[in-house]
């Protein structure tokens, strides 16, 4: 056992991940863990790596973002991912998890692991005395970490570094867009201007749009979370709500535009920004939302231009504590400020139990590698994995979280016929991750 003392910080599915994956190979690891002293207002079970909402870890197939990571962290030895496969239950080409068993299962591999201490206890900051004699410490709180230890992440990363609420408005694919309808152009510039794409609406398209935000399922907010919406991020349906031409005043204003099609000003206009340097993903600005996404679909596929939207991502407005990690975080996923302090999960900017699972996973074997006197490589970003952490490390104008997802990845630098692209992906990206392997000897 090594005499490098490591400390983690709540013992969800990153802190889990993490701390196994450091046990294993020879570092001893304390892991401190809220529960059951302490409660987050989503959590239920003294059991650790539990899941608060879905019991769905999404799709298993390889021709998928989520489920080819799945596969790279099985390939590098994933604790947690063995206990889902091994928790597992009917859930078509998804892989799903009997949560009860699943969280039992974590929890008795932590405390089977001689590596790993656990301790049931809540720490309150980054200077709490319980991680003073710690070498290192890794910060795994999730996105509901408590109020003092988020207040003390603050100050270590800056106020304007570190985000209370998600809202996320939706991604779409660009070759999914119509193009004789949607148009480049800047507020009172010229067609063919601009940074953003306009899908133009006449007052019987607006009005369609308008009701179906008003008619489509909303997911219902946790008590905790149902007052934090600020004016600035409100749920476009919420704006909806307020009148029938709140909308039309308000982001979806028309002024200073003219649609290319008639020669006129629209009624009103959706507008679409570039979410990555090529242009192959636009965020439909000001979509932020609390519709399910089967509600996501069927209302935005109203907007003109939008009527076979291919969506990368959906919106959510939730409760997520998280840095702006390219400009707060090392490559090391350490503080820039203290860079004995690592984060994991959640808290870095990924989205979703998988790419938690991930990222814990990832600072472990980076860890490991560090401390034994070596380094590692990050996997390419043609890989899930390295496309994941590649997200981490890209500075954004507007950054928030992500799932792992294609769209994340480069470009093909060859032609690929659509219905084949993500085949294509999945086929690279299994390449590249089998050759990072055999170099690095992971």
């Amino acid at each position: 056992m090594s005499t490098q003392r490591i400390a983690i910080v709540g013992a969800g599915l990153a802190g889990c991940e993490c701390a196994l994956q450091l046990a294993r190979r020879g570092f001893a690891v304390t892991l401190f863990e809220q529960k059951p002293e302490t409660y987050s207002p989503a959590h239920t079970s003294p059991n650790l790596a539990e899941l608060v909402c879905s019991n769905s870890l999404r799709s298993d197939e390889l021709a998928s973002g989520v489920g080819l990571i799945k596969q790279e962290l099985r390939e590098l030895g994933s604790a947690l991912m063995a206990a889902a496969d091994a928790t597992r239950v009917p859930a078509g080409k998804a892989l799903a998890v009997d949560r009860d068993l699943f969280s039992r299962a974590v929890t008795e591999r932590v405390e089977a692991e001689p590596g790993i201490t656990l301790i049931r206890a809540a720490v309150e900051s980054l200077d709490d005395p319980a991680l003073a004699d710690f070498e290192r410490v890794v910060i795994a709180a999730g996105p509901l970490a408590s109020e003092s230890l988020s207040a003390s992440l603050a100050r270590a990363v800056g106020a304007d570094h570190l985000y209370f609420y998600d809202a996320i408005a939706p991604i779409v694919a660009a070759d999914s867009i119509d193009m004789s309808v949607a148009f480049w152009g800047s507020r009172y510039g010229e067609p063919g201007e601009g940074d953003y794409l306009n899908c133009p609406m006449n007052e019987e398209e607006y009005r369609a749009f308008h009701q179906g935000l008003l008619d489509g399922e909303k997911v219902a907010a946790r008590d905790f979370e149902q007052e934090k919406h600020f004016e600035g991020c409100m749920p476009v349906e919420a704006l909806a709500a307020r009148g029938e031409r709140t909308l039309a005043f308000g982001p979806l204003k028309p002024v200073g535009f003219t649609d290319p099609r008639t020669g006129k000003r629209p009624f009103a206009i959706l507008q679409l920004r570039p979410e990555n340097g090529n242009k192959t993903m636009f965020n439909l600005v000001g979509c932020q939302t609390k519709l399910t996404y089967a509600a996501q679909a069927e209302c935005f596929r109203r907007v003109p231009g939008l009527e076979r939207a291919d969506f990368v991502r959906f919106g959510s407005m939730h409760r997520n504590t998280y840095v702006n990690a390219p400009l707060a975080l090392t490559e090391e996923l350490a503080l820039r400020t203290r860079p004995h302090i690592h984060l994991a999960g959640q808290i870095t900017g990924v989205e979703g139990y998988v790419e938690s699972i991930a990222c814990g996973l990832w600072v472990g074997l980076m860890l490991s590698a560090t401390l034994s006197g070596g380094s590692l490589s990050r996997p390419p970003a043609t890989t899930a994995l390295g496309a994941l952490l590649n997200h981490l490390a890209t500075p954004a104008k507007h950054f928030q979280p992500s799932n792992v997802h294609f769209g994340l990845m480069p470009e093909p630098d060859v032609r690929v016929k659509k219905k084949e692209r993500k085949q294509w992906y999945a086929d690279r990206a299994r390449a590249a991750f089998a050759a990072w392997l055999e170099a690095t000897g992971v």
